[in-house]
């Protein structure tokens, strides 16, 4: 035993000394070189060269200096840009692209030397990674970014970020030589419809202003996104206002536009009109100031899906619009991989590379889940065929920094991107106390569960072929010892991982965005233990044992449905699932399974339902066909779809309710005037015989009083025989 304790001692010890061995820098460099040696990074610092160097380089270095230990001997860094003096001599080491820079760590000498201001800078940001406990690895690397642009666009529908959580972000972005933060939250009214011609008040463009110096400062374009296409007039006016509307932003310090022309319908498509437009503001705003870079424009055809229904639209815009406008682009659908021949595709119509606009992770469709999985589906030789990549995140900005984080690693060197490497990286990074727990919950926290897209993700990766064979062997009546303890175990660790994260001090701001999710991930822990000891106690036979963990699940089962009632209740998906591709449905299953056989073996009557959603979406429209449906109180809703809904002749959306129900009234938005000329409104018990419910309409909002109806099947149907566009912002059923 002695023997073992020692060993293990041994194991655990080489363990620590081959991590703290390692050297890692992220984005992952071009060329690195590490060499023998280290370098006590001591208090005798000179630096030479920062009077000529990027001065937010320079101020990043004297802060890390600043950490110095006071050990060892004198160290020269050498800092500064390509052509500067400092660094003359080692001016053919400087990688020739844009942003690049080149660093070496030897004996006594630092050198930070960048392509240009922002090359220097990122020089410093991996210098701040690679300095340890005081000393720095003797190393040497060329790096530079494959993708020109890098970022975050904040496009999501929902709450925006908070201005302090955007501060944050922009350090992040810093940190992680992210170069580009697009501002078009959909819910900030001066940056779309009703108010985008007008100014922002005091005390938004003040903050907007601090968003733009803060961006300035660590090597971040701040685009500041408009979005007046749901109502633009294609006239003098209206292209005035616009150019007055980013000269006041321009004023804040703004050196960076964009315009958005997606989710929009009627006049405002027209893919010649909005070239003219863009084409003036290039000429007249961009080119003229001589300090703002390049114009970018998110289209009304936005993914390759939907071009069948504007197929003219790309190839006018790739014609028409000038060469250095940006055309943004989410691939094959709205949520989509990045593969190569989808980028191709698009690269062909619009006469440049594609700037990716990717819908991952953002939860606005599905804002009761939370996506901390692991970045996948993007394909390596994609990066080299595009222009920029940004990606929409959550409206949870600390939580988002898991896929940020591996999103920079990606767009910076795509074809050294280690999906699982650099995921595990970015839980440490942002919780390096607890990064064992954080990864557990990321684990089981990444799939979206049904949604209008279809886009799914994989999730309890390890665990799954365990949980799939155990519940396939229970089915039959038996299962292995060895996969119920794994199973057990893995539960048992949501169970810790939930309690550790909540008491965690590290990041107290994650943590109380997670909080929700925490409480629901620690119930299906302790629902799924007791799911496998009322099995184990049924096959012992056991029956106190399985009665006591009978009772105990029905409990777990009401805290969380109270908690779905309380957290988290937005107007879209409220409550919070969590766990829900693999652990959570297994302990349902095996309860309803384990009270069968019990009520089968003891003629019990117990009961085995567990609570979800009866309901589900009845819909002949592709983007409402796996829209989920669910119940509030005596409400029952279909979940939201955001974009433009595109209604051909005879098309419906609506529900499928689990029996025949007594309605109270109905409500829909779909977010355009004049739908009351097109759509019918229809209830049906058999879904083959049809009663039509009247309606009113106030601007875009339907209500209908369906007293005195009964029934299963509730649809909108476009009764015309022309296609029309909306949207689905709401549709709510009253029972009574």
């Amino acid at each position: 035993m002695r023997i073992r304790i020692i060993c293990m001692a041994l194991c655990l010890m080489c363990g620590h000394w081959a991590r703290a061995q390692a050297v890692s820098v992220s984005p992952v460099p071009q060329e690195m070189q590490v060499k023998e040696g280290k370098l006590n990074f001591s208090s005798d610092i000179q630096i030479v060269g920062s009077e000529a160097a990027s001065p937010y380089a320079v101020e990043r270095l004297k802060a890390l200096c600043g950490k110095s230990t006071g050990n060892g001997g004198k160290i020269d860094i050498y800092i500064g840009e390509k052509g500067d003096k400092a660094v003359r001599k080692y001016a053919k080491a400087i990688p020739q692209q844009p942003e690049g820079y080149y660093l070496l760590v030897e004996e006594g000498t630092v050198v930070l030397a960048g392509a240009d201001e922002r090359g220097t800078f990122y020089a410093v940001q991996t210098l701040a990674q690679l300095l340890q406990d005081g000393q720095l690895p003797y190393v040497e690397i060329h790096d530079y970014p494959a993708v020109r642009f890098r970022g975050v666009v904040e496009g999501f529908y929902g709450t925006p970020w908070s201005h302090e959580a955007r501060l944050r972000q922009l350090e992040f972005y810093g940190q992680n030589k992210m170069n580009t933060y697009i501002y078009g939250p959909k819910d900030d009214p001066y940056h779309r419809t009703p108010h985008w011609r007008e100014p922002y008040p005091e005390q938004e463009a003040r903050q907007i202003a601090e968003l733009a110096t803060k961006a300035k400062e660590n090597a971040v374009d701040f685009v500041w996104a408009i979005h007046p296409g749901q109502d633009i007039k294609w006239n003098t006016l209206d292209r005035d206002l616009l150019l007055a509307k980013f000269e006041k932003m321009y004023r804040l310090g703004v050196r960076s536009f964009a315009v958005f022309f997606d989710d929009i319908s009627g006049e405002g498509t027209d893919p010649s009109k909005q070239a003219d437009l863009l084409n003036y503001v290039d000429e007249h705003f961009v080119k003229a100031k001589g300090d703002v870079t390049p114009l970018i424009m998110c289209p009304t055809i936005y993914n390759r899906a939907w071009e069948r229904h504007l197929p003219d639209y790309l190839s006018v815009l790739g014609e028409e619009l000038n060469p250095s406008i940006q055309i943004m682009w989410t691939g094959n659908s709205v949520v989509s991989d990045i593969t190569v021949e989808g980028v191709e595709w698009v690269n062909a119509r619009i006469n440049r590379q594609a700037y990716i606009w990717w819908n991952f992770p953002v939860t606005d469709y599905v804002r009761d889940h939370l996506l901390l999985g692991r970045i996948y589906g993007l394909e390596t030789a994609a990066g080299t065929r595009i222009a920029g990549f940004t990606t929409n995140p959550m409206e949870h900005p600390e939580a988002s920094k898991i896929a940020i984080y591996s999103i920079a690693d990606y767009a910076w060197n795509p074809q050294q991107f280690n999906s699982v490497a650099s995921w595990k990286r970015a839980v440490c990074t942002l919780l390096p106390g607890d990064a064992d727990a954080l990864q557990v919950f990321a684990d089981h926290n990444s799939d979206l569960g049904a949604n209008g897209h279809g886009y799914r993700r994989e999730e309890s990766v390890e665990i799954q072929p365990v949980a799939e064979r155990f519940w396939a062997d229970c089915r039959n009546g038996e299962y292995a010892r060895a996969d119920y303890e794994a199973l057990y175990d893995e539960y048992a660790k949501m169970v810790e991982a939930a309690d550790r994260l909540a008491m965690n001090e590290e990041d107290s701001l994650l943590v109380a965005e997670i909080t929700p999710w925490l409480y629901q991930f620690s119930i299906v822990g302790k629902s799924g233990m007791a799911a496998l000891e009322m099995a184990k106690a049924l096959k012992e036979k056991d029956e106190a044992l399985f009665m006591r963990k009978y009772r105990h699940l029905q409990a777990l089962q009401k805290q969380s449905y109270l908690l779905n009632q309380t957290y988290n209740q937005n107007s879209g998906q409220p409550g919070m699932k969590t766990a829900s591709l693999v652990m959570q449905p297994l302990a349902d299953s095996l309860f309803a399974l384990s009270v069968a056989r019990f009520n089968q073996e003891t003629g019990a009557r117990l009961d085995s339902r567990v609570y979800t959603s009866p309901h589900k979406s009845y819909s002949s429209l592709p983007q409402c066909t796996n829209s989920a449906v669910r119940v509030r109180a005596n409400q029952i809703y279909l979940s939201p779809v955001l974009e433009v809904v595109r209604w051909e002749a005879g098309q419906y959306a609506g529900m499928e309710l689990e029996r025949n129900v007594a309605l109270q009234k109905i409500e829909a938005d779909l977010g355009v005037e004049g739908v009351a000329d097109w759509l019918r409104l229809e209830v049906s018990s058999d879904g083959n015989q049809w009663q039509e419910i009247p309606f009113t309409v106030s601007k875009t909002v339907l209500k209908a009083d369906a007293q005195g109806a009964n029934a299963k099947y509730i649809r909108l149907l476009n009764k015309s025989s022309d296609s029309h566009e909306a949207y689905l912002r709401k549709f709510i059923i009253t029972r009574q």
